[in-house]
């Protein structure tokens, strides 16, 4: 369908909003997108933000739902990964499982490969099984010394799993490796190689407010003046989406939108 100029522009307005407000205010982000839901639910830009906006909120089923309605409108396989991880958030890593090993992985493209690794190793940590999830993470990508977006993240999943599998040694490198790599700090590696080595960061600021309320109280009893000094305290990239009045796209079913996620996978109680 053809949307009239007017509303695409409204349409984009609250796609850009989404964009920008989806990792600092989810909640924000997922109220714009049903704004954009309501005004165009056929296009597919609009059914796949409203899916990473709820994705973003843990809303997984609607999630799903959406992601679902996006790919059967554009035909492509991009969004199968999460879709796949939205099945672990519902309960379901045997579905997340079935989902890594079915031919659409085969059509993703190199970052959508390593992600679909990410998600069937989850998927196997979910399950227990520790081991499994630390040789799903094996690869050439791994191993790589070549630094992609992908690489910190991979390094990081890669240490979590050693460390929850009683391997600190092979984490701590791993950490290590991790933090080389990220250089926009997208994990928390420094942290957790930091407290593997025993390093106890201490807030600066909550700690002089804690001893400036216990010299008040002093200064209460004694009758001082005492000036306290306050230590200084030391924290899929928000895109804009552009939606043409003339695109036309596949009609999608009114029952796609607030679809209950559920394609008949293996049922279970949500994470």
């Amino acid at each position: 369908m053809s949307l009239p100029k007017g509303l695409a522009e409204e349409v984009s307005k609250n796609l850009v909003m989404v964009a920008r407000l989806i990792d600092e205010e989810p909640e924000s982000a997922y109220a714009y997108s049903r704004v954009a839901l309501r005004l165009a639910s056929r296009v597919a830009a609009v059914r796949e933000a409203a899916g990473f906006a709820a994705y973003a909120t843990q809303k997984y089923s609607e999630a799903l739902a959406e992601f679902r309605a996006a790919r059967r409108m554009t035909g492509n396989v991009e969004l199968w990964p999460v879709m796949a991880d939205c099945e672990r958030g519902l309960g379901r890593p045997e579905k997340a499982l079935d989902m890594a090993g079915a031919p659409e992985v085969n059509k993703l493209d190199k970052a959508g490969q390593v992600e679909m690794r990410l998600v069937a190793a989850g998927a196997r940590r979910d399950m227990d099984q520790l081991d499994a999830a630390i040789v799903t993470l094996q690869s050439p990508e791994l191993a790589s010394n070549s630094v992609q977006p992908w690489t910190a993240r991979l390094r990081y999943a890669y240490a979590d799993a050693l460390l929850a599998a009683g391997r600190e040694d092979e984490a701590r490198e791993w950490f290590a490796k991790a933090i080389e790599s990220d250089k926009d700090g997208s994990t928390n590696a420094s942290d957790r190689l930091a407290e593997l080595d025993g390093v106890e960061f201490v807030d600066a600021f909550d700690e002089s407010e804690n001893e400036d309320d216990e010299n008040d109280g002093e200064d209460e009893e004694v009758g001082l003046d005492v000036e306290a000094s306050v230590g200084d305290e030391p924290v899929l990239k928000s895109e804009s989406v552009e939606v043409p009045a003339a695109e036309t796209v596949e009609s999608a079913d009114d029952s796609d939108h607030g679809d209950d996620g559920d394609d008949g996978g293996p049922s279970g109680d949500p994470r």
